[in-house]
């Protein structure tokens, strides 16, 4: 896994170059951003159980269809299934927050969650909106001052839901 830092040191060191005005802004965005990411991190930590719990809560209350026989989550194993997967986004999307860096989400969650999806037929609409569900609650949490601390806790989200929306399904 690859933080911004680790990102940026990289490609410099790959082309043998000293580190740059550029690399330098990139490096000092990153670190005043720093109070903004461990916020989120340390609400999601503290918190992530809730929060899957709301989400899914907010989930059903929307798709109530999902619960019913037919549906994705009827039965206790398959509506145990989809709060693990509600959790397994929180996580890696706590990883890319603190990272700066969705590269994360490929590796760890995105690859391998379009073949198990394919697999079993998992409708992507539903996946998607629980996604959203878990941006809301924590920008709701947060409670951001600037437009652009906003943008840094959502990006992990808006590009799992965008991926996995890009995908047929």
């Amino acid at each position: 896994m690859q933080d911004a830092i680790t990102n940026i040191l990289n490609k410099y060191d790959l082309t043998g170059k000293y580190l740059d005005a550029f690399a330098m802004n990139e490096l000092t965005s990153y670190f005043s951003q720093a109070f903004i990411r461990i916020k989120a991190i340390e609400l999601i930590n503290s918190q992530a159980s809730k929060i899957v719990k709301e989400a899914a809560a907010r989930l059903y209350e929307e798709q109530p269809e999902l619960l019913r026989p037919g549906g994705n989550s009827y039965t206790t194993r398959r509506y145990a299934a989809c709060l693990r997967d509600i959790g397994y986004y929180l996580r890696y999307a706590s990883y890319a927050i603190i990272a700066g860096n969705t590269n994360i989400l490929n590796e760890r969650l995105l690859d391998g969650l379009r073949e198990t999806y394919n697999s079993l037929n998992v409708p992507i609409g539903p996946t998607i909106r629980s996604i959203k569900i878990l941006e809301e609650i924590i920008q709701g949490a947060l409670k951001f001052d600037q437009s652009n601390d906003k943008l840094l806790v959502s990006e992990p989200f808006e590009y799992i839901a965008n991926t996995l929306s890009e995908q047929n399904i």
